[in-house]
């Protein structure tokens, strides 16, 4: 069974972003679309007094939104098959759900309601920092978001957390018929304790960040044969470094380590940055452990 793209809606500007960019992604990967509508209502429409007037009540509100929603992606994708769920949850929680049983979940950058000044949403950070499934927030500007760079930036960091980033990367890549293009991004600390003035530590280092690179790569490739694959390494701060090149590229993947049992936010700093000032959609692949 092909497992469906789910993305969450609200009807605000940034989830109808976020379901232009899942329909074309389900498209490519010839996977079905799943809309997910989920909220408290239910927990607060008894305690609210009648008065007696008529008004929209929350549910016929939720169907409204996933109906239009799914009009949208039928009319821009017409041979994706799309179904809608409406939950009577919390946001995080009921998207956290839909992801046990999802190829990965999306979600705009803010949610209706949210704040315009908020860089990103409570649901989008939440289900991105605890998902069992890749998460990609749908950000950046319209070039990158319809995917007119034919770029995946793939962000390289520890082996440990980053083999089945490595995979989506190149997966993503291959759908789309565009290069990948990986960076590893290294430091060099002060050269306190070098044993021999000959030493060079910064060659030292970055041949260290090459070799990781090439750990990451070698084996995945193999399964993705077609795929253009250009390896950097670079020094510097990885944050800044991916957040300028996500502003050339449609997509920017990187691992992130998601620890069995453990609750709260489990993101790192490059994914947090990322999150909040990518330049184009962003998919956070969480490596169990």
């Amino acid at each position: 069974m092909t497992l469906p793209l789910v993305v969450g809606v609200d009807g605000s500007d940034a989830s109808l972003l976020a379901v232009d960019w899942a329909v074309d992604e389900a498209a490519r990967g010839d996977r079905p679309l799943r809309l997910v509508y989920a909220s408290l209502w239910q927990r607060y429409e008894g305690a609210v007094p009648s008065t007696g007037r008529e008004r929209p009540a929350e549910r016929v509100l939720a169907e409204h939104i996933v109906a239009s929603a799914a009009e949208r992606a039928a009319l821009r994708r017409p041979d994706v098959k799309v179904t809608t769920g409406i939950v009577p949850a919390d946001p995080v929680d009921a998207l956290l759900r839909e992801g046990n049983n999802a190829f990965a979940l999306v979600t705009g950058e803010r949610g209706r309601g949210e704040l315009k000044g908020l860089l990103l949403g409570s649901v989008s950070l939440g289900v991105a920092a605890r998902a069992h499934c890749p998460v990609i927030v749908v950000r950046g500007d319209e070039t990158g978001l319809v995917g007119l760079h034919e770029r995946v930036l793939f962000g390289a960091g520890d082996p440990a957390t980053g083999a089945r980033a490595v995979r989506f990367a190149l997966r993503e890549a291959e759908e789309r018929g565009c290069a990948l293009d990986a960076v590893h991004a290294w430091r060099c600390p002060a050269r306190e304790g070098a044993s021999a003035p000959t030493e060079d530590p910064a060659r030292e280092h970055e041949q260290r960040a090459a070799d990781r690179l090439d750990e990451l790569l070698d084996e995945a490739m193999a399964e993705h044969p077609g795929v253009r694959v250009r390896r950097t390494t670079v020094e510097g701060s990885a944050r800044r470094i991916l957040v300028d090149g996500s502003a050339g590229a449609d997509l920017v993947v990187i691992g992130a380590r998601h620890r069995h049992g453990h609750f709260g936010l489990q993101l790192g700093r490059v994914g947090h940055t990322l999150l909040h000032h990518g330049h184009c959609p962003v998919a956070i692949v969480p490596q169990l452990v």
